[in-house]
């Protein structure tokens, strides 16, 4: 399965996303905010980054923005799990380089399912 950065500064949100994740047979790795994140990916790699928006330090565009300028995550998929549903919002994300957009609260299986779509 796949190994996964997961990144919410929400605790109750990254756990419920590890459960999932975790259940399904993926190696997840957690990250309390952006910045984080970043320092984790410039040590290792990762199949897939599924990161909030909205956390303190670094947010989930400008984490996006600095994992795609990383030879490394170049062509990972990065899919944002927010509360973020305004068009001006994906837009950012999309600009960003974000592959996918799953707003909150978020249904485990149609979560499991974008993960391997994107992944495939």
């Amino acid at each position: 399965m796949a190994k996964i950065l997961t990144v919410d500064d929400s605790r109750s949100i990254r756990q419920m996303v590890a459960f999932t994740l975790r259940d399904a047979g993926h190696e997840v790795t957690e990250a309390e905010d952006g910045q984080q994140a970043l320092d984790l990916a410039k040590g290792q790699s990762f199949d897939l980054v599924l990161s909030d928006i909205n956390m303190p330090r670094l947010d989930g565009i400008g984490l996006i923005k600095e994992l795609r300028a990383l030879p490394a995550f170049k062509f990972t998929p990065i899919l944002t799990l927010t509360t973020e549903s305004g068009q001006d919002m994906k837009a950012q994300g999309k600009a960003a380089g974000a592959t996918g957009w799953i707003v909150k609260p978020f249904d485990p299986e149609k979560l499991l399912a974008t993960i391997k779509k994107v992944l495939n």
